[in-house]
């Protein structure tokens, strides 16, 4: 008996790895980057080993949960939408008990993570997981849900500050906006590629909210992104290095929108995707800044 239930976990471990999205980790990437912006600053580009393990490890946990809970969510509309409906749930490979089930056990997992590091960690670590856990029926009541994604996003940030430096520094809030707006802009780009599907069946976006004036405002959504990490630069004492990976961030996000400029869907998805690389370039900027301390 113990082999076929062995047996059983082995064939359904695809789909289970699927429902997590660990097949397409631009999502964990996006999640990571800002973390590791937060830790490399409030550790002064020194983070300790034990923080960056905790961190990279909820990560992943966090992201899969979000996942996760976003397909049960849209348990009964992603068979509708030409990109979702071969996702586990709507082809009846997971069921819906399972979806809630592996949410607790991700969550779980994550939260015992957190409890390695300190008290201000630990309370900030409920309001993620109530961010990761309404984010996804947000599109049902609201044409913002990007924002709330972005908010869950974002919130690592001063969770990195608490469990690094034990304390939340006002200069943190401008490196926790510019992660929002930047969320926004690069989930609006995600949700143009749905916008007709989403329209048909009725879930809400910012992409439909922004209508005809989508590539304006996301552009002026990336102009904030830079003005942002640019006071964060100030506010944080950064220099050169830095500076210029906030320059070279800009380049990719004037190439986005070039991308977007006929809103073809695989042109949007492709943009959405380039934002890898913009969390990538300040990351290596930050921690070039830092260990070769020019200013």
């Amino acid at each position: 008996m113990p082999s076929f239930d062995i047996a059983l976990l082995k064939a359904r471990l695809p789909d289970f790895l699927q429902l997590m999205r660990f097949d397409k980790p631009i999502g964990t990437l996006l999640l990571l980057w800002p973390t590791l912006w937060a830790l490399w600053f409030a550790a002064e580009g020194a983070p300790s080993t034990k923080n960056l393990i905790i961190f990279i490890l909820g990560v992943v946990l966090m992201r899969a949960a979000g996942c996760v809970i976003n397909d049960f969510a849209d348990r009964n509309v992603d068979g509708r939408v030409e990109r979702t409906q071969n996702r586990p749930i709507p082809r009846g490979a997971v069921s819906s008990k399972e979806t809630l089930i592996l949410f607790a056990l991700l969550c779980t997992s994550a939260f015992i993570l957190v409890l390695l590091t300190n008290g201000l960690t630990i309370k900030l670590a409920f309001v993620a997981v109530a961010l990761a856990a309404c984010y996804p029926f947000m599109k049902r009541f609201t044409n913002l849900p990007q924002v709330v994604l972005g908010a869950a996003f974002a919130w690592s940030i001063p969770m990195a500050f608490a469990a690094e430096a034990g304390k939340l520094p006002t200069e943190l809030w401008a490196l926790y906006a510019a992660v929002v707006l930047w969320t926004v802009a690069y989930d609006t780009f995600y949700a143009m590629v749905d916008r007709e599907d989403d329209l048909k069946i009725g879930v809400k976006s910012t992409a439909i909210l922004f209508g005809d004036m989508d590539i304006v405002i996301t552009s002026s959504l990336q102009v904030l992104v830079l003005i942002a990490l640019a006071m964060t630069g100030a506010n944080f004492g950064r220099g050169l290095w830095f500076f210029l990976s906030v320059a070279i961030a800009a380049l990719l996000f004037l190439y986005q929108q070039y991308l977007i400029r006929g809103r073809d869907r695989d042109a949007c998805f492709k943009a959405f995707l380039n934002n890898n690389y913009v969390g990538a370039i300040i990351f290596i900027g930050l921690a070039m800044d830092y260990q070769l301390g020019s200013h």
